[in-house]
């Protein structure tokens, strides 16, 4: 896999073995950050990492730091190991848990710029991502990857602003309503 664009455009990094993750595309990936803009200095959670790929172009975009979280022990070793490559350790803390675990264990004050989720299309967890809203900032932006023929979720505390389909795959843009 590589970073698009950004400071670390073109470098590449490792994904994780096995079918665990569905890494997003180059195309898809292009087309989130394309569509947020400037993201410079923002702080992002990349729940359901996987590759950490999210994370990683957040950063090379600008933005100041960012929170990976997955379950799976082989994604979080992968990213580790990729942010430790790419000498951007110190601005991805990967994190190994379950979202639902690592909400109620972190910090109840920590809230984000920019939350981007990409759960496993087999377990959708519509009550996990209303409770990730939770930890967006006032006027902080919710990415989700969905697939193509599900209809959007609707999320409590936030406004629905934009959806870009990718044939099996779409991104719904969400803001927070305050």
């Amino acid at each position: 896999m590589r970073i698009i664009a950004g400071k670390y455009g073109g470098r590449v990094f490792d994904s994780p073995k096995g079918h665990r993750t569905h890494p997003m595309s180059d195309r898809m990936r292009g087309g989130l950050f394309n569509t947020l803009g400037d993201i410079e200095g923002l702080t992002v959670l990349d729940a359901f990492t996987g590759s950490g790929a999210l994370a990683f172009e957040a950063i090379s975009r600008g933005a100041v730091h960012a929170t990976a979280v997955d379950i799976d022990k082989a994604a979080i070793t992968t990213v580790v190991n990729n942010a430790q490559a790419l000498g951007i350790s110190m601005q991805v803390k990967a994190i190994h848990a379950g979202i639902i675990s690592w909400l109620e264990t972190s910090p109840h004050d920590q809230f984000f710029d920019l939350i981007l989720a990409d759960p496993p299309y087999d377990d959708l967890q519509n009550p996990t991502l209303q409770k990730l809203v939770s930890r967006l900032q006032p006027h902080g932006i919710f990415v989700l990857s969905w697939p193509g023929k599900e209809p959007a979720p609707n999320l409590d505390g936030l406004e629905l602003v934009k959806q870009n389909d990718y044939g099996d795959s779409q991104l719904v843009f969400y803001r927070a309503r305050n």
